[in-house]
């Protein structure tokens, strides 16, 4: 059978690793035990009944294909992938969906699972927290806090003007803005004093493997409108490792990786004309706590706590279950 190597256990990874199991043989190179839904990471901080559920085993992946436990040191143009320790697997296609590391606890790293516990200790006994960045994460994490410690002094700092950093609409912002006074979070663009602080910006794409004339300064691959990394014929790239022009979010990895195995199974069966990838434009759901929040996409326009609230009450976890073979 065609050999399909994926690199990277996330959601890019696992969602094209499925879709390729009936017509490859597929082996995902990953180096952990279980997938880490980082969705619901920060819920998992603040409440403890979520800090285990967000680790899914691999082992109900894969019907036909296998998972190799292992580090990707070095991925060359020919397909071939050298993993720690020595071992090479060669494929026919290679997909990289190794995503992006990002400061704790919106990304748990390896070895930081213990963390989550002691972090809750820590949480309950300050006084004031500081999270740094007015982006999605701080301002999500800031609700979560506000969610399980209503007396809790809670601070956001960012040096620029206005929250958020995307294309959306007024109302979005103005929406957001009254439900974090209603919640008395601050947001402030001064640095301040606090017993506790997170720093929530800082995204970076994992590509330092990636011996390709296609990775970018920035780290990111450029890839062609079907997905293949620029100057490569059988490896793709997908999720937050690529540098197509748009959000970096869980969603958008699961379309490219769709996207990605289409265009394989239509190379293995002989067929032409492959599968551009549209960029997406900006849309969000920013949950505020369990009850707060607000949401964006261009044809549903702005919604409110209530209907954010309802879209992420589980966090997607029965679907990435069911993914998983875990359901």
């Amino acid at each position: 059978m065609t050999k399909v190597l994926v690199v990277g256990g996330g959601y890019g990874g696992i969602t094209v690793a499925k879709a390729l199991d009936d017509v490859a043989e597929v082996v995902l190179i990953e180096p952990r035990e279980a997938f880490v839904h980082n969705v619901a990471a920060l819920r998992a901080v603040v409440d403890p009944s979520w800090a285990e559920r967000i680790f899914i085993p691999y082992d109900g992946l894969l019907a036909n294909g296998r998972i190799r436990r292992a580090w990707a040191e070095r991925v060359t143009a020919d397909a071939r992938v050298e993993l720690g320790g020595g071992d090479v697997e060669t494929g026919d296609y290679v997909v990289l969906a190794t995503g992006s590391s990002y400061p704790y606890p919106a990304k748990i790293g390896i070895g930081e699972r213990d963390r989550l516990a002691e972090t809750h200790r820590e949480l309950e006994k300050a006084s004031h927290v500081l999270l740094v960045g007015a982006g999605p994460v701080g301002l999500e994490f800031a609700g979560e806090i506000r969610a399980a410690w209503p007396d809790k002094r809670i601070t956001v700092v960012d040096r620029a003007d206005d929250l958020m950093p995307g294309d959306y609409p007024a109302e979005f912002r103005d929406l957001l803005r009254d439900q974090l006074y209603r919640m008395e979070i601050a947001v402030v663009t001064a640095p301040v004093d606090a017993d506790l602080r997170f720093d929530c910006f800082g995204a970076r794409p994992e590509t330092g493997y990636a011996d390709l004339p296609a990775r970018r300064p920035d780290g990111r691959l450029a890839v062609e409108a079907d997905l293949r990394v620029c100057g490569t014929e059988n490896i793709f790239a997908i999720g937050d490792i690529t540098a197509l022009p748009e959000l970096k979010m869980a969603r958008l990895a699961q379309m490219h990786a769709r996207v990605a195995a289409d265009n394989i199974r239509a190379l293995i069966e002989g067929r032409t004309g492959l599968t551009a990838y549209q960029p997406q434009p900006d849309a969000i759901v920013l949950p505020l706590g369990p009850y707060g929040g607000v949401s964006y996409a261009p044809e549903a326009g702005v919604l409110g706590p209530e209907q954010t609230a309802a879209i992420k009450a589980g966090f997607y976890l029965d679907q990435y279950r069911e993914l998983l073979g875990q359901a």
